[in-house]
């Protein structure tokens, strides 16, 4: 029996979205097989677990310049080296772990992951394969040190497969499959179903709008924003999720309820009904991380980015545009002539929509798997 590990962390939900698709579509469709999910950093030291993530929601929604800041010195410099020595030293803890286990294949959807293992890996503790899901729409270098002990990387889209290639990381290495999600966005939905249970009509446009959820990122521009979509356009019918964040669900229906207009927006504070939501939507309103980006992309949906976290998140919005798939509101931007102007542009739009296809891959963890099994 193939016994499988995949290991991922807890900074942000895509990171874990992406491990349980590699698991819920390997027991799915591989029989003979072992397959376990673990937090790697919670596994190794639950007390740094805790400070590090909250260490990255604090900054992430009080001071996102500085994570900024830590992301690129990330790439090179002290911090570079920082980072990298204490996966070495937590790596020894991972060990007992894959002693007893004694996986013949490590997933791995973080980096912390891949460094640990690819650390043990040149030290002769370990012969397992190593795989590295890359996931986001922007290469960073964290996750390609210790590449020369890691067998695959996977990768969102061809610009990413030519970064790692100037990094002089062998072709044969590097796969070109997207970003896995959830099983559900290979679903067929009943649109009117979805529509009558939100009050809908099926001949206005809706839209997505998802407000930062726990992190409530930049909270008074994301309410500007939505109040701009409440206040001037009533040919719309929009879906906001407020996520664990009470205080931008209040802002929320305070925007509403000011418009009068309940009977065409609602407020969600959490949802298990993504895919659904966006099988009926026209345009999805979020901040480019890389698992809402990539289930944007899999429903074929224009984007609108704001408040990306300056680093990867700003690098996904500049490489979204660049790709004629989002329009970015940036900080000194007017949103209402913004969105009017896309509004009304229906060939902008459905050009937007035709161009997610470029980079849209429902089938990530399929087409992974049939590659590592």
């Amino acid at each position: 029996m193939k016994k499988i590990l995949i290991f991922y962390a807890s900074y942000g939900g895509g990171h874990l979205t992406a491990a349980k698709s590699m698991q819920n579509y390997i027991e799915a469709n591989y029989g003979n097989v072992d397959i376990e999910l673990i937090d790697c950093i919670k596994y190794v030291n639950i007390a740094i677990d805790k400070v590090t993530t909250m260490a990255y929601k604090q900054i992430a929604t009080k001071a996102p310049w500085a994570w900024g800041r830590i992301y690129s010195d990330a790439q090179k410099g002290p911090l570079a080296h920082l980072s990298s020595r204490s996966n070495k030293i937590l790596a020894i803890k991972l060990l007992r772990l894959l002693r007893e286990k004694r996986p013949d294949l490590i997933i791995s959807t973080h980096p912390f992951g891949t460094q640990m293992c690819s650390y043990l890996k040149r030290k002769g503790k370990i012969t397992s394969k190593i795989a590295t899901i890359m996931t986001d729409f922007a290469p960073h270098d964290q996750w390609l040190v210790g590449n020369d002990f890691n067998d695959y990387f996977f990768v969102a889209h061809n610009k990413m497969k030519n970064y790692l290639l100037s990094k002089e990381i062998p072709e044969s290495k590097i796969y070109v499959t997207g970003i896995p999600i959830s099983n559900k966005f290979n679903q067929t939905f009943d649109k009117s179903e979805i529509y009558k249970s939100l009050g809908f009509s099926e001949n206005k446009k809706t839209v997505l709008f998802f407000g930062g959820g726990e992190y409530g990122l930049g909270k008074s521009r994301t309410v500007n924003i939505f109040k701009a979509f409440v206040k001037y356009f009533d040919n719309l019918q929009i879906i906001a999720i407020a996520g664990r964040n009470p205080k931008m669900q209040e802002a929320f229906q305070t925007a509403v309820d000011t418009c009068d207009k309940n009977d065409f927006v609602k407020i969600l504070e959490y949802t298990d009904k993504v895919p659904e939501y966006m099988a009926i939507s026209d345009l999805v309103v979020t901040k480019p991380g890389g698992l809402t980006t990539s289930e944007s992309l899999a429903s074929n949906l224009p984007m609108i980015i704001i408040n990306p976290i300056p680093g990867q998140e700003e690098e996904n919005a500049e490489f979204l545009e660049e790709k004629g798939i989002a329009v970015w509101i940036r900080k000194d931007d007017d949103p209402k002539s913004i969105i009017k102007n896309l509004l009304n542009d229906e060939k902008k739009l459905a050009t937007m929509m035709e161009n997610t296809n470029i980079l849209a891959n429902k089938n990530a963890s399929r087409d992974i798997c049939k590659i590592l099994l």
